[in-house]
């Protein structure tokens, strides 16, 4: 069973997707019986019959059961759900947000499918129309390169302090004695103790330890206790520190951070991991974590191990972990609301490029990473974000909203497909380099390109050529701005409409044919298929079949395995 409604006290019990479990308290409500009521409706929106499959939806609907509850007492309201008018959700929904108003129509919903106690017309109109107008969609901004750079130079000089001061106090710790003897507040004393008896606080836990009710004055022994402990176990600063360098390292998402157990960190080789995590809208996920994050999290692994063998059962697997010498378990897990994160940057007293304090969010920190590796070139799927559709995307990101954007896009719509139509057209391929023969063999080609006899002359005697093939029009602008020279690549010219291919262009594309076979060689095949597939389809089915065997068995002679004699950048070798 996916949730169950518990009544005393009042709460909800959801069975997540990922296998956990978490539980809504809502007891103590002003109106208890419209609580009860709605804690039904809570229910009822379980996965697979609601959305709710995540602990963040959950908590985000228990938030509207406690919010709706009070506020419908503060403006009078008594009764159970059975009791509930139109008139008063209209109140209610007009001084409500579109999120709100959107929660609460699934809430009563729910709780009518469990028990069809609502009124008709009340449930007549739960199916119209929300009051509130839906928010207009703003992806996450992503942060300047400025910013960027001061984010991970900030949390990276956390961890690498505080591993510092790790290492150096565990190996302290080795020299250390038990402080009942030593009668010391001596630092490698304290780490011995607390290597052995896990975070203690000064009060509840050292002197406790010593037997005393205080210690002398002047002696430091508070300062040292605090500072060993934060030496040796991992603070809540330095747990968030490497959780948000972890989130710049690897662009994972950050429900998929919060919630990671050692159970997800798959080792497959000494430098690889393949690290599983949960994406609240999906389901579980995988990813091959870059290098950089790989080590940052062999750090964290080796650092928290010390403080994991005192953690209690319920957070022993997580993979966040910090010591808290407050609460009497003395660990806790990640952080369960984003206070925490803001007291640790406004401790870090991070400025954005306007000076103002920074406001770290780590939606933006996935967006940024997103947004760089695309500047670098990177083409690893088709959507923005893999978890939506590319409808979902095309209303997110291009849906035009005015008369000239709409224009524009109609455009580029015009424009692809008459691409597409181009690159349908069969390749001109000449077997002779006659001019004459050209003119009365290819009537509809001579048409198409506009040729008169001087520049026919010209095509087929090599006044024109390229590197891959003889161009009609190298200005005309297909690949770039017209009037200008065309600047695109050697095997752009395979699928290119202005493109004449003739017996000398042999050698130059076996070079490229031989050039797809290293490229194939060493990039995945859905990436190859995807830069370079039509090229070499065309290239390898219809250009060179044509070609006589005596042109190509020339060619093949001046044809090395390598990039030599191919107009190349660096980025583009295969040696």
């Amino acid at each position: 069973m996916p949730a169950t409604v518990m009544h005393e006290p009042l709460a909800v019990r959801f069975f997540l997707a990922d296998g956990s479990e978490w539980t809504a308290r809502l007891a103590g409500l002003p109106n208890q019986q419209l609580a009860e009521d709605l804690a039904q409706g809570l229910a009822a929106n379980a996965h697979p019959h609601g959305e709710i499959k995540a602990k963040r939806t959950a908590s985000t609907y228990a938030v509207a059961v406690r919010q709706m509850v009070k506020k419908l007492s503060e403006a009078g309201f008594t009764g159970p759900a059975s009791e509930l008018t139109r008139a008063v959700l209209m109140r209610y929904w007009m001084a409500s947000s579109h999120g709100r108003e959107r929660d609460t129509r699934r809430l009563l919903k729910g709780y009518d499918a469990v028990t069809g106690g609502l009124r008709p017309e009340v449930r007549a109109y739960l199916e119209g129309g929300q009051v509130q107008a839906r928010p207009r969609y703003r992806p996450n901004q992503a942060y300047t390169d400025s910013e960027w750079e001061r984010l991970e130079a900030t949390f990276r000089g956390v961890v690498d302090d505080s591993w510092k001061r790790h290492k150096r106090i565990l190996a302290l710790a080795k020299t250390g004695t038990d402080p009942k003897t030593s009668g010391l507040s001596r630092e490698e004393d304290v780490a011995w103790l607390m290597l052995r008896d896990g975070p203690l606080s000064y009060e509840n836990g050292y002197l406790t330890y010593l037997g005393i009710e205080s210690w002398g004055p002047g002696d430091g022994a508070y300062r040292v206790v605090r500072q060993v402990r934060e030496d040796l176990f991992p603070t809540r600063t330095v747990q968030i520190s490497y959780a948000l360098l972890f989130g710049i390292y690897s662009g994972i998402v950050p429900d998929g951070i919060n919630d990671l157990g050692l159970e997800d960190v798959d080792w497959a080789g000494d430098a690889t991991i393949l690290l599983s995590y949960f994406k609240g809208r999906t389901s579980r996920e995988s990813a091959n974590i870059p290098k950089q994050a790989v080590r940052l999290l062999e750090r964290w692994l080796e650092y928290s191990a010390v403080l994991r063998q005192f953690a209690p059962d319920r957070f022993r697997d997580a993979l966040w972990i910090s010591s808290a010498p407050e609460v009497a378990e003395r660990v806790v897990g990640p952080p369960t609301s984003g206070e925490a994160q803001r007291r640790v940057l406004r401790r870090l007293d991070l400025l954005d490029d306007a000076g103002q304090r920074f406001g770290v969010h780590r939606g933006r920190i996935r967006a940024t990473y997103e947004e760089r590796l695309a500047r670098r070139g990177w083409t690893g799927r088709a959507t923005i974000d893999p978890n939506h559709t590319p409808r979902t995307e095309g209303d997110h990101y291009v849906t035009p909203t005015t008369p000239a954007q709409l224009d524009a896009v109609e455009s580029i719509i015009e424009d692809g497909q008459g691409d597409i139509l181009r690159k349908a057209l069969p390749p001109v391929v000449l077997t002779s380099e006659a001019a004459a023969e050209f003119a009365e063999g290819f009537p509809d080609e001579v048409g198409r390109l506009g040729l008169d006899t001087a520049a026919i002359a010209e095509l087929v005697g090599g006044k024109r050529d390229v590197f891959t093939a003889a161009c009609a029009d190298q200005l005309a602008g297909v690949h770039g701005p017209a009037g200008q020279p065309c600047p695109a690549r050697p095997w752009v010219c395979l699928l290119c409409p202005l493109a004449v291919f003739l017996p000398r262009h042999a050698g130059n594309l076996l070079r490229l044919k031989a050039f797809f076979a290293r490229q194939f060689r060493q990039m995945p095949t859905e990436q190859f298929i995807r830069t370079f597939g039509p090229y070499s389809d065309r290239l390898t089915h219809q250009i060179l079949p044509k070609l006589s065997d005596e042109a190509k068995a020339k060619g093949e002679l001046e044809v090395a395995d390598d990039d030599t004699d191919l107009p190349l950048r660096p980025e583009e070798a295969t040696a």
